[in-house]
């Protein structure tokens, strides 16, 4: 027989195994609202593990990432085919309306039932937490989000309005359907002369610069400050702490499913969650340390959550929030 007729059955037969050692492959289009120099390391990290593809991607807060999104929907031609955003609310919304791809075989056997969508249809990436910031020359040193109310912080709380910021409004539909209640704290914070607007970034500035002496704001802001010289502290309430979880999804139109599949493994692979741990966050994984500045993990409560609910409560939660604080 001749050797070109028993040589090509077996380059056949060999073929997928060649592919499978090639990996994946083509373009990858990543809408994030990570932070530039994270989102670019985490596509450096990426593609060290798949130098095949290549990734490019658009960075902006989540509320612009969905506006871009919502007038490509409507024009016919998204160009995102990964999404990594601030929270599941929002994942929970492009879910209802049929826009996410689930991705049945990634492996969550590691995380806690709860982290990830139950459909997989999006995935957990870190824990980012809502607590108390104090400038360090105040005297009264809040353990709780009750001390808040107290006389000693009256007219020196500074928060972010969940009209503005995503993670202000998980953290205010966490706390008003957890502690006893619900709306009646915020009322009481309003009471005690609290003001609510902006975002995170203008609490720490207010908090760090002296003009408020505490703030409700996500974690990593305030230790990462400390670490600088800031005259911060950041506490994490004995109740426990609210959290977005930076989910990351893939588009049902995706254009590189493989590929899409491949960017959420590595995000929910071991090497993924130690990227996120070197960025100054805490990693999703449970078994993952946390960074420098933070206790230990089971020192931090994370209080519970439905983001379905918290998307279905959305217009009635903001307009609460509007009511109490007149905005």
């Amino acid at each position: 027989m001749p050797m070109k007729r028993i040589l090509l059955p077996m380059l056949v037969a060999l073929m997928p195994a060649f592919a499978q050692a090639e990996g994946v492959s083509g373009n990858l289009v990543l809408y994030t609202s990570q932070p530039n120099t994270d989102a670019q390391q985490t596509i450096d990290a990426f593609k060290a593990r798949n130098p095949g593809v290549n990734v490019t991607f658009v960075r902006d807060g989540t509320p612009k990432i969905l506006a871009k999104l919502s007038a490509e929907f409507e024009a016919g031609q998204p160009q995102a085919d990964v999404l990594l955003i601030a929270d599941s609310v929002t994942m929970e919304g492009l879910k209802k309306e049929g826009r996410l791809l689930a991705h049945e075989k990634a492996d969550v056997s590691a995380y806690p039932a709860g982290t990830h969508d139950p459909q997989k249809f999006w995935f957990a990436t870190k824990l980012i937490t809502t607590g108390i910031a104090y400038n360090t020359k105040a005297t009264f040193k809040p353990t709780s989000w009750q001390d808040l109310t107290k006389p000693e912080v009256k007219g020196q709380l500074v928060m972010p309005s969940p009209l503005t910021s995503g993670a202000a409004l998980i953290h205010a539909a966490t706390l008003t359907g957890t502690m006893q209640g619900g709306w009646k704290y915020y009322e009481a914070l309003k009471d005690n002369d609290a003001v609510a607007g902006g975002g995170n970034g203008d609490v720490l500035k207010q908090v760090a610069g002296g003009q408020k002496l505490y703030g409700v704001i996500v974690d990593y802001m305030p230790i990462r400050e400390k670490a600088k010289g800031a005259p911060v502290e950041f506490v994490f309430p004995k109740e426990g702490v609210s959290a977005v979880t930076e989910p990351v999804a893939i588009l049902k139109s995706t254009k590189n499913p493989d590929a899409a599949r491949a960017f959420v493994d590595f995000l929910l692979s071991k090497e993924g969650q130690e990227l996120a741990l070197k960025q100054g966050y805490i990693a999703a994984h449970p078994a993952v340390a946390l960074p420098e500045g933070y206790p230990a993990r089971e020192q931090i409560k994370v209080m519970s959550f439905d983001a379905a609910k918290a998307l279905a409560d959305e217009t009635k939660n903001k307009a609460a929030f509007a009511d109490i604080f007149g905005q």
